[in-house]
């Protein structure tokens, strides 16, 4: 299966370039903003598209063209506003939705955030981002798209332990970034992930045997 990473550059997307590389199962392409940022990919052999999330629909699914499959997790960032929020985390993953179905690619996974679809747990400082992710996971859910929403909890840095905890409703919990990389790919073609949407967090079951109980 040939994967388009959207948020290539960013902390999960960089650990799920890392792993696609390695794998003997999956392909990669690794969509960035910057020839900078695609270079750096480059020299690894790595596959590249150069889009901005800002950009049309035609342009985001002439990057993922030929792909089997799309990755979303790209982000504004915390050190921007509300309005960057809009246009990407909302804006920016409805393109990216609509692309797919323009670009013929019917597997799709959304990485959101924990608790996004319950609004009365929304963290008050960050209430934009939540909305975003709220309406972009409700519109893949609309969409006929094949999906899966990942809403991973508080993101580490540290090595991944390759046990999780998923479910429908986990309030609070941590997870290192290697985990929810591990955790996307292993969903890319397990069906027992396909049209659902679950929080994600660090835990006592191995990824594979995890999703398999949702």
């Amino acid at each position: 299966m040939k994967v388009f990473v959207v948020g290539a550059h960013g902390k999960i997307g960089t650990q799920l370039i890392r792993i696609l590389s390695k794998s003997n199962k999956h392909t990669v392409r690794a969509m960035v903003r910057e020839a900078e940022q695609a270079y750096n990919f480059q020299s690894f052999g790595i596959e590249t598209a150069i889009v901005n999330l800002e950009e049309s629909v035609e342009q985001i699914a002439e990057g993922a063209m030929g792909c089997d499959a799309i990755v979303f997790t790209a982000g504004s960032g915390g050190h921007t506003g509300a309005d960057k929020t809009l246009l990407v985390d909302l804006d920016g993953a409805v393109k990216t939705i609509e692309a797919a179905a323009e670009a013929k690619i019917k597997r799709f996974i959304m990485v959101s955030a924990l608790q996004a679809h319950r609004r009365e747990n929304w963290k008050e400082g960050i209430k934009p981002y939540y909305v975003a992710k709220y309406y972009a996971d409700k519109m893949l859910e609309q969409s006929n798209l094949t999906y899966t929403i990942i809403r991973p909890g508080g993101l580490l840095d540290s090595e991944g332990t390759g046990s999780i905890s998923v479910a429908e409703n986990i309030k609070s919990g941590m997870i290192s970034r290697e985990d929810v990389a591990k955790t996307i790919i292993a969903s890319l073609d397990e069906g027992n992930t396909f049209y659902k949407a679950f929080d994600l967090v660090s835990g006592e079951i191995s990824i594979t045997e995890a999703l398999k109980l949702l």
